[in-house]
């Protein structure tokens, strides 16, 4: 199969690779839609986690305590995996991409805009959260409200792709399909060692990422941008005490305040002299990262208890760090009433180190590592 090209100057272009057909470029898109699919859907959770709307913040639930730090980990890896297969994707139709000339009517231009968005979106959606797993942004703008709604526009396009190809798609869908174009054997590589390539680059992609969310895989760790037990007391650190701008001095005669009905303050000696509970909860970061660990101190529904709150109090806390985007934290009562959320003092049976968000910090089932507020100096009923 040849795809004779010409473009506004110059003798014509032949492609001759054999394996720039429809049911080549139907399989790798089956495998990359599913892959966008999951990416998707565990973004809009991700972010309804991170960032929830007013309607919302009281129905997010606290258990599966580790949900969050699954659905979080599988939208990182499916989003590394997605970048092999759209590669692949994208050779397989490139041919089509620069046929000239670019459209006959309006409705194959229509159809050519659409797939420019579609590319250009997935193309910036998936490097850019690539680059976020490695907490570098190279771009004026904020990172996460640009990638939730390219998330919605990536997704649109796509739909609108598979709405104006389904015919194609169809046809194409199976071996067996009416469509689809029988290889001979002498046609040099064929689709099954072609895709079992792809398979094998996306299978050696995940197994060598996923062990930072994945611990059963973390001996193949080998290229993850973070190693979940590498850092102070067994955790890695996103944000420092000197990024914070927290330090020791100022921690000296530190109190935490607890508003309310029945407003007080406990020093560090009285929160370790009241109940100490101890839990086990992951730290789930939005890079992708994840790591149970050992945590005890007192629980947020017994200090709002103390203050007035009732059963269904909600908390917002204040984190002493001079700014950052989550200095308050607002916490839905499931997450305040859940047993499993703590005010830590310690972690892995040990004193919080400074950079763990020392003298106390939030940890919460189901939650994104953001919102585990770190150098807690304030605790309100909300």
């Amino acid at each position: 199969m040849r795809f004779p090209l010409r473009f506004p100057s110059g003798p014509p272009v032949t492609f001759k690779a054999r394996l720039h057909d429809a049911r080549t470029a139907t399989v790798l898109g089956r495998l990359l839609g599913l892959a966008f699919a999951v990416c998707f859907t565990t973004g809009v959770l991700s972010h309804f986690f991170q960032h929830p709307p007013v309607w919302l913040a009281d129905r997010l639930p606290s258990r599966p305590y580790w949900g969050y730090r699954f659905t979080q980990g599988l939208h990182v890896v499916s989003g590394i995996a997605a970048i092999p297969l759209l590669l692949a994707k994208l050779w397989a139709v490139y041919p089509r991409l620069f046929a000239w000339p670019p459209f006959r009517s309006v409705r194959q231009a229509l159809e050519r805009a659409a797939v420019a968005v579609l590319v250009a979106a997935g193309v910036f959606e998936l490097f850019s959260g690539l680059l976020n797993t490695f907490q570098w942004y190279p771009w004026p703008f904020s990172f996460v409200p640009v990638h939730f709604a390219l998330a919605w526009l990536l997704i649109g396009a796509l739909m609108l792709h598979v709405a104006v190809k389904w015919p194609q798609i169809h046809a194409h869908w199976t071996r067996r399909s009416p469509g689809t174009l029988v290889l001979p054997e002498a046609a040099g590589p064929d689709r099954r060692t072609l895709l079992a390539a792809v398979a094998a680059g996306v299978g050696a992609v995940t197994l060598t990422t996923a062990g930072q969310s994945v611990s059963a895989l973390g001996r193949l760790d080998l290229f993850a941008p973070r190693d979940p037990a590498a850092g102070p007391q067994g955790l890695p650190v996103n944000r420092t005490a000197d990024a914070a701008r927290v330090t020791e001095a100022s921690l000296r005669d530190w109190r935490l305040t607890v508003a309310g009905p029945r407003p007080y303050t406990l020093g560090l000696d009285e929160l370790r002299a009241l109940p100490q509970h101890e839990v086990t909860l992951p730290i789930a970061c939005v890079e992708g990262w994840s790591r149970n660990a050992r945590w005890t101190g007192v629980r947020v529904r017994d200090l709002l208890e103390r203050a007035g709150g009732g059963p269904d109090a909600r908390a917002r806390v204040v984190s002493l760090e001079a700014a950052g985007a989550y200095r308050v934290m607002e916490m839905g009562r499931h997450y305040a009433q859940d047993p499993l959320t703590l005010l830590a003092l310690r972690l892995n049976g040990e004193e919080l180190s400074l950079d763990h968000g020392y003298p106390a910090r939030i940890i919460a089932p189901d939650r994104p590592g953001v919102l585990q507020t770190k150098w807690v100096g304030r605790l309100e009923v909300a």
